[in-house]
């Protein structure tokens, strides 16, 4: 008869799951101590930034651990690019119930470690807890950018276009598919709609490009309308948002199928982790080049106008094909 093995406990864990994943980054020494060390290079700054995520909240309970990771990482990934930094290294909180097999940890940890190779970052160290409640997840993530050079929310201006990196709604469609709440036929939008729910993809290509282009920046978590409302009000401007040309997949398209409630959605749903900033007109020559270098599509997709009577700061007026104001149900997504 074969003895089962005897289950890991912590430190086995973070031995068998985590330590590789910090070894390629000297600052973690080995997750061996208590804390991470590591400096700033000269004419750099650090960036800091956290997410968290849960169960039930921003994943569902049975999604696969390795696209759970990669969610949890890029998520991050994406507020560093949205301030114009590249990654350096991340921190990681894991609260899980007691029932979470060594299976799922393998999983995740696989995850994590593809991402960490696609996009240069490592693990810095972090903890890990049970949890009589729901998986609980938390990054730090660590970029570096060039000394006053990061990009703010605050820096548009009445008169700045409006752009968006990728396409946006994939997210929220494929969230409502799978909810069950959307029934979309064709396996191959179904897919891909789902896939850019689960792992989006962070624009840390474009982000420390955008450094001298972009005058205000923050990527799309809470929904597009929503998050040009905050970069409005930050700015102390009103947006100006035109949907016929927001840029959808293929896909998108053909979930919405002209149907004015599903592009309300797709304008609103939110975790498109694409990044939204404003730049000046004299900027579209430089982001044609970028979009091009780059391989990211960048759409201009409205402009900021001034704050007054009609229209105070942080207000947004999302005009339709026809160039009528649209009413939609809420602007986006909010935790509370």
């Amino acid at each position: 008869m074969t003895t089962p093995a005897k289950p890991l406990g912590e430190f086995g864990r973070i031995t068998r799951f985590f330590k590789p994943l910090a070894a390629g980054f000297a600052g973690a020494r080995g997750l061996r101590d208590d804390a991470a060390v590591f400096g700033v290079p000269e004419g750099q700054e650090l960036v800091v930034t956290t997410d968290a995520m849960v169960a039930g909240v921003h994943f569902l309970p049975d999604d696969a651990p390795g696209d759970i990771a990669a969610k949890l990482l890029r998520t991050n990934l994406s507020d560093l690019a949205a301030m114009g930094a590249a990654p350096l290294a991340y921190t990681l909180v894991t609260a899980l119930p007691r029932g979470t097999g060594e299976a799922w940890l393998e999983a995740f940890a696989a995850g994590l470690g593809a991402d960490q190779e696609r996009f240069g970052i490592g693990l810095a160290g972090g903890d890990s807890v049970s949890t009589s409640g729901p998986i609980t997840l938390s990054v730090t993530a660590f970029g570096l950018v060039p000394a006053g050079r990061a990009l703010p929310r605050w820096g548009g201006r009445p008169g700045d276009r409006l752009f968006v990196t990728g396409t946006i709604g994939d997210a929220a469609l494929g969230l409502q598919i799978a909810f069950g709440a959307l029934d979309v036929p064709d396996e191959e939008t179904r897919g891909h709609l789902l896939r850019r729910l689960r792992r989006p993809d962070p624009r840390t290509t474009v982000g420390p490009r955008l450094i001298g282009l972009a005058s205000g920046a923050l990527d799309v978590s809470d929904g597009l309308v929503a998050d040009l409302g905050h970069l409005c009000e930050e700015s102390g401007c009103a947006g100006l948002l035109r949907a016929d040309v927001v840029p959808l997949s293929p896909a998108a398209r053909g979930a919405i199928d002209g149907d004015p409630a599903r592009l309300a959605l797709a304008l609103t749903g939110g975790d498109d982790y694409e990044l939204l900033f404003s730049a000046p007109p004299a900027a579209r020559e430089a982001l044609a080049r970028l979009a091009a270098d780059s391989g990211v599509a960048i759409t201009e997709i409205g402009e900021l106008l001034p704050a007054g009577t009609d229209a105070e700061a942080g207000a947004v007026t999302v005009l339709d094909t026809a160039g009528a104001p649209m009413a939609l149900p809420h602007r986006g997504w909010d935790h509370f």
